[in-house]
C-alpha cells in the first residue's frame, strides 16, 4: 500500500487539467500585468481563517461598524469644512461629536487613545 500525503482530490484534478491546457495554448499569454510583481495583500497580518470571511464582507460592501463609524466621520469633517452658514456649522459639530462620542464608546480602550472631540474649539472660535 502507498502511502499518498499530496492527495489531489477530483476537482482539483479537473481544475489543474484545465490551467495545464489553458497554458498550453496560450490563454495566459498577453494579459495585464503580466511580468509585473503582485499587488500587495491590504490583508497581510489578517489570520488565515478569517481572509476568506473578510473578502466576503468587502465583496457584500458589509463594513464593521467602526469603520462605518469612521467614514461617517471623516465625510461630517469634509462636510464642515466647506459650510458657510453658523447655524449649519454649529450643527455639524454636534453631530460630528456625537459620531465620535459613539465610535469612542464602542471601543474597549483606554480613554486617552480615544478620539479627541476634534476641532470643536477652534470650530467655535471661528463661528463666534
Amino acid at each position: 500500500m502507498v502511502k499518498n500525503t499530496a492527495m489531489i482530490t477530483g476537482f482539483e484534478t479537473i481544475v489543474e487539467e484545465r490551467i495545464q491546457s489553458a497554458l498550453r495554448q496560450g490563454e495566459f499569454d498577453n494579459l495585464p500585468g503580466q511580468g509585473q510583481p503582485l499587488p500587495n495583500d491590504q490583508m497581510t497580518g489578517v489570520n488565515n481563517e478569517l481572509r476568506l470571511a473578510y473578502k466576503m464582507l468587502k465583496n457584500a460592501d458589509c463594513l464593521p461598524p467602526e469603520v462605518t463609524l469612521k467614514k461617517e466621520i471623516q465625510t461630517a469633517q469634509s462636510l464642515l469644512t466647506h459650510m458657510t452658514d453658523t447655524h449649519e456649522k454649529y450643527k455639524a459639530i454636534k453631530k460630528l461629536n456625537f459620531l465620535i462620542m459613539k465610535l469612542n464608546m464602542s471601543r474597549n480602550q483606554a480613554i486617552d487613545l480615544d478620539i479627541p472631540q476634534q476641532y470643536y474649539d477652534s470650530l467655535i472660535s471661528r463661528i463666534e
